[in-house]
């Protein structure tokens, strides 16, 4: 009787156990998100929590906005970056502006991706899209706040870029070349475009209200259009450019009011819609 007793209690003791070694192997939150179970992109909710506010999402309707309506949704947002990651606010607007096709280019819509940055060890949401190469990994964010804050981390981390940051802070000149020399463009004039771009529509206003200090004055010389237009070379077709400006070929037939994609060399093409 009483070895009965022993084993009855023996079996219950040994349930219990069990039971509780079930309810231990629950995943938490906090686990699961390291574990990448729970968020799409770890890095957004780890690392970009101070983000608030409205959301800044592509614009509703592409064909009607322009480069001043970008610079108006994401100066406060490249200058807040500036004030915690010293890359100049002119340097980034100017990126955004080239590189997502002011807001309109096919990427920038599908992932709200402003900077191009490719998926590398990224643990969030992806999106697939012709770039160097066919069907290259690209990161997805769910605010386009996260890829300026994304794009300030990638400089930040990477040693390439460090001299970058011993500049003086408005010297949007010198991160210009020097981020084509640290090898974050092969384009050899992404640092005219760049440059181009901010004094056209005086960007460098941006990097003096966050050092509270007077602007530089210049005056714009449209010595470098391909910011905003590309001259048409052998062999080129209107995908190729396109492809190459991370824009759709019906962005490229629009803005330049194309009937078909015939082109022919010599001709200029308008990359970014310039008002």
């Amino acid at each position: 009787m009483k070895l009965n007793r022993f084993l009855v209690l023996m079996f219950l003791a040994v349930f219990a156990i069990s039971c509780g070694s079930k309810k231990k192997v629950v995943t938490t939150k906090k686990e699961a998100e390291k574990r990448g179970v729970l968020s799409e992109s770890p890095r957004e909710t780890d690392r970009v929590r101070i983000i608030e506010g409205e959301p800044k999402l592509p614009p509703v309707n592409p064909r009607l906005y322009t480069v001043k309506d970008y610079i108006r949704d994401f100066s406060s947002i490249a200058m807040e970056e500036m004030r915690l990651y010293n890359i100049p606010a002119s340097i980034t607007l100017a990126q955004g502006i080239l590189e997502s096709g002011a807001g309109k280019g096919d990427l920038t819509m599908r992932a709200n991706n402003h900077f191009g940055i490719k998926c590398h060890d990224w643990k969030g949401a992806r999106v697939y899209h012709d770039d160097d190469e066919r069907g290259e990994c690209f990161r997805k964010y769910k605010d386009a706040r996260y890829s300026y804050r994304d794009h300030s981390l990638f400089l930040t981390e990477r040693k390439r870029y460090a001299e970058l940051f011993d500049l003086d802070k408005d010297d949007y000149k010198g991160w210009a070349r020097g981020l084509r020399k640290a090898g974050y463009a092969t384009d050899r004039r992404y640092p005219d475009k760049l440059i181009s771009l901010i004094e056209r529509y005086e960007l460098y206003r941006f990097d003096g209200d966050v050092l509270k200090r007077p602007s530089p004055s210049y005056t714009h010389t449209p010595e470098s259009p391909e910011s905003v237009t590309y001259r048409v070379k052998k062999g080129d077709t209107l995908y190729g450019i396109a492809k190459q400006h991370n824009m759709t070929v019906e962005e490229l037939q629009r803005f330049n009011n194309l009937r078909d994609t015939n082109i022919s060399v010599g001709q200029m093409l308008v990359i970014i819609s310039p008002e």
